[in-house]
């Protein structure tokens, strides 16, 4: 039991870290990137762009959302 304890710990601590909304703008852009795909609207290659964007902008609102707090 206590293997399981620290085996969740360790991934805690590594997927979410010290700031739980650069995880939550991650899954965020992983989700709109595979509903994406699933519905088919976009292509392969603007799917990894529009990603790739996706990612970018919701870490940015992330870190912005930090620094107004401060």
């Amino acid at each position: 039991m206590r293997f399981l304890k620290t085996f969740g710990r360790f991934w805690y601590d590594f997927i979410i870290g010290d700031d739980w909304k650069i995880a939550a703008a991650v899954l965020a852009a992983l989700a709109l990137t595979a509903v994406a795909m699933t519905t088919g609207l976009l292509s392969g290659s603007a799917l990894v762009i529009a990603g790739s964007i996706a990612l970018f902008l919701l870490f940015v609102l992330s870190m912005v959302v930090d620094v107004r707090k401060s």
